[in-house]
């Protein structure tokens, strides 16, 4: 999306931000208390929610929830604050759900709303980072620096191939199978938990 396309949409970053950025620091503080085998739990059920919040988008169709605006601004820092929440206790960006509160609650486009959900996406991430950091959160990174590095090729590549099947797949393969494999996921995850 062009900047010109973005940019008449500003107060929508800037209020799913407000709670997006102080719901990353929480989010963050939570995880590294937890357990953790409460922490795997906790993610098992996220990614179960994620998985039906991807199939409820792809099978309905959304609509903009008509609101007054003071409303709309309440409910935004809300939202945002659960979404970094979860962002940030899942270690995602949190476009699966930052979109569909977009279109529901702005009544954007659905593809400017996935250019929105990135400007959104990435200081909520980075406040997360900042606050896993100050517990030495990442020393487990310099351990394990191999692995990132594969794991982040793999990433990229993976971006790539998917942005270039995101034409040829259809929508109709490719959702189903995604919340198939966070279904899938939540289950590893879960018995993870068990074992710890």
């Amino acid at each position: 999306m062009p900047l010109s396309t973005l940019l008449p949409h500003w107060s929508v970053v800037v209020n799913l931000l407000a709670g997006s950025l102080a719901g990353a620091w929480v989010g963050a503080s939570w995880a590294t208390r937890m357990r953790s085998s409460t922490l795997y739990r906790v993610l098992a059920v996220l990614l179960v929610l994620i998985a039906l919040a991807l199939i409820g988008n792809h099978v309905g169709t959304l609509h903009h929830v008509d609101l007054p605006s003071a409303a709309v601004l309440i409910i935004g820092v809300i939202a945002g604050f659960f979404i970094g929440v979860v962002a940030a206790i899942m270690g995602v960006a949190g476009g699966e759900l930052l979109i569909p509160t977009i279109v529901l609650l702005f009544g954007t486009d659905i593809k400017v709303a996935g250019s929105l959900s990135l400007a959104i996406s990435l200081p909520t991430m980075l406040v997360a980072f900042a606050r896993y950091s100050r517990d030495g959160s990442f020393t487990v990174l310099r351990r394990h620096a191999r692995l990132g590095v594969v794991l982040a090729a793999g990433s990229i590549t993976g971006t790539i191939l998917g942005g270039l099947l995101l034409g040829v797949v259809p929508d109709t393969i490719l959702v189903p199978f995604l919340a198939l494999l966070l279904l899938l996921s939540s289950i590893k995850v879960w018995r993870h938990a068990t074992t710890k």
